[in-house]
């Protein structure tokens, strides 16, 4: 009977072994690990608030100001090669539109958000309009890859429309303070690690690690110096980096996909294990902070981004540019509602923008409750019958 026991059971670590790596590629396909970690988070702090805190303390500035960097770094590689020449966005027709999307969105959720803190008369919550503005990209794309499956113009649309967005809050990150004698060595470091760049490129490197390793690294010490947020410091290496436009997956492409997109596969690997990290070093507030801002966020988000996205893509039309092709109305307004999740780059500008206090943990949990957004656009997919649910012979 042991024997047979044993047996049986060594049978099924095989199985159980497959179900575990399955749902780890789930998870890694999907970019969930960042709510998996922010999951984490909120369990500890809400549980044991002083091991938490201790330990995001310790782990904040290699997450956010080392770490981010790669993130960053790869959201702007693949909005780069999204309109490149054979990107879904590649005609500057196309590529404005969600520029001007993104304008849109920007007063929206900016007016809506201050309109509601004047309302309540609570104007110490005004330096963070711009955390109310952030769109998670990741986020956003992953639920519109899920809609539209057939479709790469309508998760394309919105990465190029958070970029924008978002570099709004990167801009005021990287606001620097009266001019310095450490500016002026900042900037020749910067110089020299944008030159090094260019050197490689010209040597037809198609690798990533030594633009990554030994240019980041010259460009993160000289944000650093400067007092500009470090985790902008790839992004004036990207550019130099080997390109290739695809209309797929941004974020996942397979490994064997040439040596370029394998090369962004690993950076992609590495940059799943960041957001993991950095959901469980950001997301870990006390429920019981939310108040004035917390609704002012979720307002801005939900209400005000969605309907300035839209007046924003009707004044582009208006102007004679185009939407990407497969992209009617419908498909715009599911686009509108996939940017209302703040989640990832709201807590990044939240946690450099605000200092410990009332106020920050407001705007957390305002950021976190955006996650919401992902359920609205989903059902409004299925109300308008957009993507996986159009009828057979319209499925996008």
């Amino acid at each position: 009977m042991t024997s047979h026991a044993y047996s049986h059971s060594a049978l099924h670590v095989p199985h159980r072994r497959h179900h575990t790596i399955s749902w780890l590629r789930f998870v890694n396909d999907r970019f969930l690990w960042l709510p998996v970690g922010a999951a984490l988070a909120l369990v500890w702090a809400n549980t044991w608030p002083e091991s938490y805190f201790r330990t995001a303390h310790a782990l904040a500035f290699p997450v956010n100001e080392i770490g981010m960097a790669i993130f960053l770094g790869l959201v702007t590689q693949e909005a780069l090669e999204a309109v490149m020449p054979g990107g879904a966005l590649a005609a500057w027709r196309r590529w404005a539109m969600p520029l001007v999307a993104a304008v849109g969105g920007l007063l929206g959720s900016a007016f809506f958000y201050l309109s509601f803190i004047t309302l309540k008369y609570e104007q110490v919550l005004a330096p963070a309009w711009p955390i109310a503005c952030a769109i998670d990209m990741a986020a956003g794309y992953y639920v519109l890859k899920t809609i539209f499956r057939r479709n790469a113009a309508a998760p394309h649309f919105l990465l190029v429309l958070g970029m924008a967005t978002n570099a709004v809050g990167v801009l005021i990150l990287a606001v620097w303070p009266a001019f310095t004698p450490a500016h002026l060595g900042a900037g020749i470091l910067l110089t020299a690690a944008v030159a090094m760049a260019a050197a490689i490129r010209r040597s037809r490197v198609r690798v990533f690690w030594p633009y990554l390793v030994l240019c980041g690294t010259l460009s993160w010490l000289a944000f650093y110096w400067a007092g500009v947020h470090p985790a902008l410091a790839l992004v004036p290496i990207v550019p130099f980096l080997p390109h290739r436009p695809r209309r797929g997956n941004p974020f996942a492409d397979p490994a064997p996909d040439g040596t370029v997109h394998r090369a962004e596969h690993e950076w992609n690997a590495a940059a799943q294990m960041v957001l993991f990290l950095f959901g469980l070093v950001n997301a870990g507030v006390l429920l019981r902070g939310a108040d004035t801002g917390t609704s002012a966020v979720l307002i801005a988000a939900l209400v005000g981004r969605p309907l300035g996205v839209l007046g924003g893509v009707a004044l582009g039309l208006a102007l004679g540019l185009h939407l990407p092709a497969r992209l009617r109305w419908r498909e715009v307004i599911v686009i509108a509602l996939a940017t209302t999740s703040g989640f990832t780059f709201a807590l990044f500008a939240a946690a450099s923008l605000l200092p410990l206090g009332a106020v920050l943990s407001q705007i957390k949990v305002g950021a976190l409750a955006t996650a919401a957004g992902a359920l609205v656009t989903l059902g409004a997919a299925r109300l308008l019958r957009v993507g996986r649910f159009a009828a057979p012979a319209a499925h996008a």
